[in-house]
C-alpha cells in the first residue's frame, strides 16, 4: 500500500556550514541539536572554520574537537598562535598539527557523504570547492584568512579562505544533491557588536594579543612577535590596531558577500546564531558559542520541521508514494 503524505519519505539534507572564525564553536551545537531532532545532514559544505567543523563531523572526530574547544584559555590560544610577517601573521602551523592528530590520513572521498571545502584562487578570484585529497590540508586551505594565515600552494594554484567568495556554500550543498537544505551564517550579527567599551571601533581579537604575551612569556614561547608584528597589534587607547582595522574591515566585506551570496542562494532554512558580541580569536568562549548554535537551531525548529515535511512530501509524490 502507497504510503501517505502525512509520513514523508526522508528528504536528503545539505548543511552549509559558515565562516566565522572563533564564531564557528556554533556549529558544534548546531550540529549537536540538529542530530537531537531528527535532522542529519547527508551533504555538507563548509566554509573556514565551517569547513574543520563540518570534516571533523563527517571523520567521526566531533566529540573530540569539542573536547578540545572547550579546554581552550587565552593562554593556550595565544602559544598556537606561531606568528610571522610574511603572507600571513600566523603560520597556522600548530593548528595544523592538531588537526593531523585526529584526522591525519583521511581522503575526502573516504567519508562516507558527500563534502565540500570552499577556497578562493588568489590570482583569479575564482570559488574553488576542495571535494577530493587530503581532509587536513583542504581544512587548512579554507580557513586561510588573508593577512592572517599563509596561504595554501594546491595543484599549482596559491588558495586562500572561501569566506572570499562563498561564506555560506549552501550551492556547493545543491550541486552535491541536497534536496533540503540548511545554511548557518555566523556574520549575519557582527557590524557594530563587537565594540571596544568607551570607544568607536571592535575590539577585533576579543582580547588584548599583546597584553597576553606580556603576561605569559614562558608560556607562549611560539608567540613572540618581532618589532613589526608589534606594531601591527599596538594601539593607542582610543584608535584600532593595524591588526583591528584590517580584521574589522575583512568582517565588513565578508558581511556584504554573505548577504548577497544568500539573497541570490537562499538556503531552505536559515539559522542565525546571535554571535556579534565574540571577538575574531576568543576560542576560549566555547561553552558560551556552542550553547548559541543550539540556541539558535531551537529558534529554527518550525521552520526546520516545515520544510522537511515540505521537501519530504515533494519526493513521496515523485517516487508515486
Amino acid at each position: 500500500m502507497p504510503d501517505s503524505l502525512d509520513r514523508p519519505a526522508q528528504p536528503k539534507i545539505g548543511l552549509a556550514l559558515g565562516s566565522g572564525v572563533a564564531r564557528g564553536w556554533a556549529h558544534l551545537g548546531v550540529l549537536r541539536a540538529l542530530e537531537r531532532y531528527g535532522f542529519i545532514p547527508q551533504v555538507v559544505a563548509g566554509t573556514s572554520i565551517g569547513a574543520l567543523v563540518g570534516g571533523s563531523y563527517l571523520a567521526g572526530h566531533l566529540d573530540a574537537l569539542e573536547d578540545w574547544a572547550r579546554g581552550l584559555n587565552k593562554v593556550r590560544i595565544v602559544s598556537y598562535l606561531d606568528f610571522r610577517v610574511r603572507g600571513g601573521m600566523i603560520r597556522g602551523q600548530a593548528l595544523v598539527d592538531a588537526m593531523e592528530k585526529h584526522m591525519g590520513g583521511l581522503k575526502i572521498e573516504n567519508l562516507g557523504r558527500p563534502y565540500a571545502a570552499m577556497a578562493t584562487d588568489l590570482l583569479t578570484g575564482h570559488e574553488v570547492w576542495l571535494r577530493k585529497g587530503d581532509l587536513v590540508q583542504a581544512i587548512r586551505t579554507s580557513f586561510s584568512l588573508p593577512g592572517i594565515f599563509e596561504p595554501v600552494r594546491l595543484e599549482g594554484r596559491w588558495l586562500v579562505d572561501g569566506a572570499l567568495v562563498n561564506p555560506v556554500p549552501v550551492s556547493a550543498c545543491r550541486a552535491m544533491g541536497a534536496q533540503m537544505t540548511i545554511g548557518v551564517n555566523l556574520n549575519g550579527d557582527l557590524i557594530g557588536k563587537a565594540r571596544q567599551p568607551g570607544t568607536d571601533f571592535q575590539t577585533a581579537a576579543g582580547f588584548d594579543l599583546l597584553e597576553e604575551l606580556r603576561n605569559n612569556p614562558t608560556k607562549a614561547p611560539g608567540s613572540k612577535l618581532n618589532g613589526l608584528g608589534r606594531r601591527l597589534f599596538k594601539r593607542q587607547p582610543s584608535s584600532p590596531s593595524l591588526f583591528g582595522v584590517m580584521v574589522s574591515s575583512l568582517n565588513i566585506v565578508q558581511d556584504r558577500i554573505t548577504r548577497s551570496r544568500l539573497a541570490g542562494e537562499p538556503p531552505d532554512v536559515h539559522i542565525t546564531p546571535r554571535l556579534g558580541h565574540i571577538g575574531l580569536l576568543e576560542f576560549d568562549r566555547a561553552d558560551e558559542v556552542i550553547a548559541e548554535g543550539e540556541a539558535a537551531v531551537e529558534r529554527a525548529l518550525p521552520d526546520l520541521r516545515a520544510a522537511y515535511s515540505l521537501f519530504g512530501s515533494d519526493i513521496a509524490v515523485s517516487n508515486g508514494k
